[in-house]
């Protein structure tokens, strides 16, 4: 794998890495849980919803059943809501239930847990899923919360400050992730 730095910005994903990672989470999601029954995918906006549609299409390429596709906006749930100015610019889409399923939460970036957290509170006032696992593209490591993702598409060494960026070609017209090294670790 190449890691191709400019200055203090380093890509950690290419699109080929980023649709391998997703193709990999898609098939141990299928292998855990034994197919695509009663399973349904919800994105944490903004970049995990486009990529909770991707896996869904890589398990309907596979399996040949489509699961439910949701995303979640968790702008009301987050602990530091009150120190946030703006309204949020997305919603809350669960076209389906979500009581007694498994939940596959997508997530693009795992860092502190915080978002995680709002998004599990967010479902559970949706109904009681049999069981939510998380996925999430990057794990950047530094958690606040005792939250663990179930499948992770790339694991990255970062300082507390540097910062991940995920793009991807449904929001950004590209797709790579790239770390951002901060000049005051």
């Amino acid at each position: 794998m190449s890691e191709r730095s400019e200055g203090h910005t380093t890509e950690v994903m290419s699109a080929q890495q980023i649709r391998r990672a997703l193709r990999r989470m898609a098939n141990q999601v299928l292998e855990r849980h034994g197919g695509a029954d009663n399973l349904v995918i919800i994105g944490i906006r903004t970049r995990g919803a486009p990529l909770a549609v991707r896996i869904a299409d890589v398990i309907e390429d596979i399996e040949g059943v489509r699961p439910p596709v949701g995303a979640v906006d968790v702008t009301f749930y987050r602990d530091d809501y009150a120190t946030r100015a703006k309204m949020p610019e997305e919603t809350t889409e669960l076209p389906f239930g979500v009581d007694g399923s498994y939940v596959l939460l997508v997530d693009d970036v795992l860092f502190t847990g915080r978002t995680v957290r709002a998004a599990i509170e967010t479902l559970l006032d949706f109904g009681r899923p049999a069981e939510i696992q998380l996925a999430a593209l990057v794990d950047r490591g530094h958690r606040e919360l005792p939250i663990t993702a179930n499948y992770v598409g790339r694991t990255v060494q970062t300082e507390r400050a540097d910062t991940v960026r995920v793009r991807l070609k449904e929001i950004d017209d590209e797709d790579h992730v790239i770390l951002i090294r901060s000049e005051n670790p």
